[in-house]
């Protein structure tokens, strides 16, 4: 008899729970936080697409400009959705962190090919066999991309990258070979141990420009910790007075999870957070 007692409120209670209302939906519809462009590139000969955010303010205020934030491994289930939540917290007016900026996210057709320059390194070449295409990818940035962006938004000539792992070598590379395409550089644990580590063998080209470059890298291991260094002592000790050079070791972040932390930290050093 107890036991048929005990049972009379969890009953009574789940009938409660069975006889509520389920709200009615008034309206269920996509939700999207920015446009996808889709277009042919003539230099690469192949179909490619960029996904953008654009700014709160870009459709009621028809006056204003922004710089643009570039970013690889932009695709829609890579990093452009958490970089332009990124982006519009730090840009409201209370965070103030850097200012409102259309972010560009270059979805990716084949990376391993597109940010690697060629490499005499066996074990390179058999793990990456398609790689090596880099100064194609570049060319396709500057003569497409950019001209693509600046012809169909509001632009202002500031531009920003945005690159970790291969894509962190290519902006590594971008700087060295071709400095005056962006103005901000930010690179995330870059695989510098690409070729034999050659690119931090060169020599980069002088620009006039300011700039501003960011370097970070999580605990990954000597081959991904010491070029990250490396390079940012070889910038740092050739930095003109126009030049801020940033370096950050996440000790607690790996391969995998510095990147959202260390753009964030990025934004802070480059745009400078206002009080």
């Amino acid at each position: 008899m107890k036991i048929i007692f005990a049972l009379v409120p969890i009953l009574f209670f789940t009938s409660n729970t069975l006889c509520q209302s389920v709200p009615k939906i008034t309206s269920d519809s996509n939700f999207s936080i920015g446009r996808k462009l889709e277009f042919h590139s003539d230099v690469l000969s192949e179909n490619r697409q960029l996904n953008i955010y654009l700014p709160l303010s870009y459709q009621s205020d028809s006056s204003k400009i922004y710089p643009v934030i570039y970013l690889l491994d932009g695709s829609m289930d890579e990093d452009f959705i958490h970089i332009s939540g990124l982006v519009q917290f730090g840009s409201f007016s209370w965070i103030n962190l850097l200012p409102e900026s259309i972010v560009v996210g270059i979805a990716n057709v084949d990376r391993k090919r597109d940010f690697t320059s060629p490499s005499q390194n066996e074990l390179d070449l058999k793990e990456l066999p398609t790689s090596g295409k880099s100064a194609n990818f570049i060319q396709f940035l500057e003569k497409e991309v950019q001209t693509l962006i600046d012809k169909t938004f509001r632009t202002t000539q500031e531009k920003t990258i945005i690159g970790q792992s291969l894509g962190g070598l290519l902006a590594t590379e971008i700087l060295f070979t071709k400095p005056d395409l962006f103005d901000n550089y930010i690179i995330v644990s870059p695989s510098l141990w690409w070729n034999d580590k050659k690119l931090l063998k060169e020599k980069p080209i002088p620009y006039e420009s300011k700039k501003s470059i960011y370097i970070a890298v999580g605990k990954e291991g000597e081959m991904m910790e010491k070029p990250a260094k490396q390079l940012f002592d070889l910038l740092n000790e050739n930095k003109k007075e126009h030049t801020n050079v940033f370096f950050e070791f996440l000790e607690d972040k790996n391969h995998g999870d510095a990147l959202h932390i260390a753009v964030y930290n990025a934004f802070e050093m480059i745009f400078g957070k206002k009080e």
